[in-house]
């Protein structure tokens, strides 16, 4: 158990689960404003996808997250304009933006790279890790929360940076009012179209970031469908934390743990087969549990 559990298995929650906090940060802001992003998946891949583009053509990794940002407004813009302007089924959409991403990500890897798979080059400029002196006189800090890409960290602020938009801000209280009843949003003289479109677009460029931490932060490559299900997860922590922003980020740093476990015990050399279950069981039986505690409180009421 102690080849499992350590310090650097805590170091790794905190790398995986950062797509994770970042993509729902995203999520969870568009969920407030009423409208489900099923689509976050896409979002990642894309993101991913564009990262690794910009950071080999411009050698420089902040190209690489500028352009996934890019990306991201124009998929959230899409996702927005499809949801609010034809209402069309966000559900739908958001899966149609899934499988585009998919085979769009595949058909520019190819066409632009001329490789199936996965692409890979000394070009490619991974983000640059933080390094934080104050915590090199305390062995346990240094090195769980050292020497991490610079969008671990930035996502750390973010957290509470969208803590404070949602509830102490009046443009948070607008877009929660649009979630829970727009007729009122619309009376005070808010235009409940353009809050759900800015949320959209926001949710698009937290995406777009998750996918560039994930090809230049967490490695420094992309392969095909790498988003690996990271944005249904991230669905699945805006759910368990209740959209609250603090809250997703400690569901978050809990799929990032089961996450990091999985590829510890590949690495012991437990069968990949079972290891990488792990997260995806342990977001089903978290749902799961948030599902059976609803229905126990709407029997008790």
């Amino acid at each position: 158990m102690k080849d499992i559990f350590d310090l650097a298995l805590l170091q790794n929650t905190i790398r995986t689960a950062t797509p994770l906090i970042l993509a729902a940060l995203g999520g969870l802001l568009t969920m407030h404003a009423g409208i489900l992003n099923i689509g976050m998946e896409g979002m990642i891949l894309i993101g991913a996808f564009f990262g690794v583009l910009g950071s080999y053509f411009f050698a420089s990794s902040f190209m690489g997250v500028v352009l996934a940002i890019i990306s991201g407004i124009v998929i959230g813009a899409l996702f927005g304009f499809f949801v609010i302007e034809l209402k069309s089924d966000e559900f739908i959409i958001g899966i149609a933006i899934n499988i585009f991403a998919g085979g769009l990500t595949v058909f520019l890897l190819r066409s632009i790279f001329g490789v199936k798979g996965a692409f890979s080059s000394p070009d490619i400029k991974p983000l640059p890790d933080l390094h934080l002196p104050f915590l090199d006189k305390i062995e346990v800090l240094d090195k769980i929360f050292n020497n991490h890409s610079i969008l671990v960290y930035v996502s750390w602020i973010l957290v509470l940076l969208i803590y404070i938009l949602l509830y102490k801000t009046p443009y948070g209280y607008w877009i929660r009012g649009v979630g829970e009843h727009e007729e009122a949003i619309e009376t005070a003289g808010i235009n409940p179209k353009k809050i759900k479109y800015i949320s959209s677009i926001l949710g698009g460029v937290f995406c777009g970031i998750a996918g560039a931490h994930l090809s230049l932060g967490y490695l420094t490559l992309f392969t095909e469908n790498m988003s690996a299900g990271k944005g249904f997860i991230s669905l699945a922590a805006i759910i368990f934390g209740g959209s609250n922003p603090i809250k997703v980020y400690g569901a978050s740093l809990l799929f990032g743990f089961f996450d990091a476990l999985g590829i510890r015990m590949q690495s012991l050399g437990i069968a990949s087969q079972f290891t990488q279950m792990i997260p995806y069981v342990a977001t089903v039986l978290v749902l799961f549990m948030v599902a059976q505690k609803k229905l126990m409180k709407r029997k008790g009421n």
